[in-house]
């Protein structure tokens, strides 16, 4: 009984296998029943497949993907532009395969297991990391919401604060991996929304912390009273520029980040600065002085001063060491940083042709010790002999004075600290040289008098500009007739 069961076995086979043996060495199209998700690749060859799924694919491409950004800000975009692919190409390969793979019988099953029920593959999607950030990057980033710092309003002498509030930003990276994994593990391959992952963004202060602002921490006044209109103006421009700065703890203030640019659209007029050892017209002339007023201000305050320069040549609204210089086009600025716990707020006042700078904060400091500063003279230096230039192209009698003679100094500032009226420490804050620059005239010697001509040329040798002036007024004197009383 087992022989004859065995042999009849043996006889099926034997009647199936040339038939299934020929089709597993020339088939070349997909069984009949096989899917790739919901496309029927039945009768199609590798390239057909292949070229259907591609098509499913780039359709998807055209599905509408709504992003929302920072503020509720919806931005749609396409599968597509967020680099939609097919992941998993071997897919094709796969059912190919079936029904011609492997031993007779796993063969005839997997045929017979078509007849009842279609066998899909699903398709897998890949999605471009580089692509989204870009997407991000390009459409979505531009709706960040700044935060807006709490803010100091003085009016009427008095402080007023001025609320602050959150702000938003677009985590480009986080977004990015949320973006890709919804779509590749998530998806539904419709149109979707998808959230992005936003950074809450503090401002800086409060209400509790601005309103210990309010102790003058330091204070420096300096005059004008001499200058032209034009430098007025400018001091009047850069005082009005930097009242209401509010530094937080922390924070580096940049007086050049205030003030510039130097143009007369930014309020600015041409006026007397130093240049190369010359007093020279330039917009902005003037701007140093509040930058030295505000800098004796931030030192009474004892605010820590990153960044200053001494002018090239010496000031004479502070004593020498005690200034400040700024330039645009010498990258000079004058930096401080707010060292305290407490914000401080910069005050700028004109008033009566001075300009005044109070820090405001909160006072910490014993009542007992004060701060003052010194300035030390270390050596001076006396211009020589004025120079003085012949021009015979102009009249006896033309004076042109080109620069004035500046004594040059090598200085200290010394910040001296007392407690209950005793000096307990003296430390040296700057050392700053100034330049020494003789006077610079061009004098007229043209004459037709050989005499004239040679005293002058005498008294350009003197190198003393008075003495020249002397000559002049006793050569161009008018000549008096003698008359004989009757």
């Amino acid at each position: 009984m087992k022989k004859w069961m065995l042999f009849s076995c043996i006889w099926i086979l034997c009647l199936f296998l040339p038939g299934m043996s020929a089709a597993a060495q020339g088939s070349d199209t997909i069984k009949k029943g096989i899917f790739a998700d919901g496309i029927d690749l039945s009768g199609m060859n590798a390239a057909e497949a292949e070229q259907a799924i591609l098509a499913y694919v780039e359709q998807l491409g055209n599905t509408e993907i709504t992003l929302t950004a920072a503020g509720n800000k919806k931005v749609v975009v396409t599968a597509g532009d967020l680099g939609i692919a097919w992941s998993n190409p071997d897919l094709v390969t796969d059912a190919l395969g079936v029904g011609i793979r492997g031993n007779v019988i796993e063969r005839y099953k997997k045929l017979k297991d078509l007849e009842k029920e279609n066998l899909v593959y699903p398709i897998q999607l890949s999605f471009d990391l580089k692509a989204i950030s870009n997407v991000l990057t390009e459409k979505c980033v531009l709706y960040d919401v700044a935060a807006v710092d709490y803010d100091l309003v003085r009016e009427n002498n008095k402080f007023r604060i001025v609320e602050g509030r959150e702000g938003q930003a677009l985590d480009v990276e986080a977004s990015s991996n949320t973006v890709k994994q919804y779509l590749t593990e998530g998806w539904n391959r419709q149109a979707c929304t998808i959230a992005l992952d936003l950074i809450v963004k503090k401002p800086k202060g409060s209400v509790e912390e601005l309103s210990q602002v309010k102790d003058i921490l330091g204070s420096c006044t300096t005059s004008f009273k001499s200058s032209d209109y034009n430098r007025g103006a400018n001091v009047r421009n850069g005082c009005k520029l930097i009242n209401g700065s509010l530094v937080y703890p922390g924070e580096e203030f940049s007086m050049h980040d205030k003030v510039v640019p130097f143009t007369s659209a930014n309020g600015y007029y041409p006026a007397g600065s130093y240049v190369n050892g010359r007093v020279v017209d330039s917009l902005g002339g003037g701007i140093c002085q509040v930058s030295t007023t505000l800098y004796d201000a931030v030192l009474l305050a004892e605010l820590d001063v990153t960044e200053r320069y001494n002018h090239s040549m010496v000031v004479t609204y502070v004593e020498p060491a005690m200034d400040a210089a700024i330039s645009e086009s010498a990258k000079k600025d004058f930096k401080f940083v707010n060292n305290l716990d407490y914000p401080i707020y910069v005050e700028g006042i004109i008033e009566n042709e001075e300009i005044t700078f109070n820090i405001y904060g909160k006072e910490t400091r014993n009542p007992n010790r004060e701060v003052r500063y010194e300035s030390k003279i270390l050596e001076v230096y006396n211009p020589p002999a004025d120079i003085i230039n012949a021009d015979a192209s102009q009249p006896i009698g033309y004076v042109v004075t080109n620069a004035s003679p500046f004594i040059g100094y090598r200085a200290e500032m010394w910040k001296v600290v007392l407690e209950n009226g005793k000096e307990v420490s003296r430390t040296r804050v700057n050392t700053s040289s100034y330049k020494m620059v003789p006077r610079n005239a061009t004098v007229g010697v043209a004459t037709e008098n050989p005499q004239h001509y040679e005293e002058m040329m005498a008294a350009i040798g003197t190198g003393n500009l008075q003495h020249v002036r002397d000559v002049i007024a006793i050569l161009t004197a008018p000549v008096e007739d003698d008359e004989d009383d009757e």
